[in-house]
């Protein structure tokens, strides 16, 4: 779920850069930086999801989402919305890995070999 919704963020924040380019007037070596560079961050990391470490950057990814709401006010809602998106897929992943790991365990206490 995680990786859905960094893939998903990444294609929004990379289309932020012609905006950030003709409405903010933000430089285009800056806005591409600023666009391209975060939606290649998320897609990298949405490949990464496997190391414990790279939820937390998740959450850095996020507030650099809303970050550009102070260049583009509308990312404020959107990053918002992404972050709130992103919490919701972690909590649920760890809640179902738990369960299915609670699961495993009844199942094999039940049936040992």
């Amino acid at each position: 779920m995680c990786a859905a919704v960094l893939c998903l963020e990444a294609i929004t924040v990379a289309l932020t850069t012609p905006v950030l380019i003709t409405i903010a007037d933000v430089p285009v070596g800056r806005a591409v930086l600023i666009g391209v560079g975060l939606a290649v961050a998320c897609l990298l990391l949405a490949g990464m999801l496997r190391a414990p470490w790279a939820y937390a950057v998740g959450w850095v990814l996020q507030v650099g989402a809303i970050a550009i709401g102070f260049l583009v006010p509308m990312m404020f809602v959107l990053g918002g919305i992404f972050a709130l998106l992103w919490g919701m897929a972690d909590f649920l992943g760890r809640k179902i890995e738990r369960e299915r790991a609670e699961a495993w365990a009844a199942y094999r206490a039940e049936n040992p070999d």
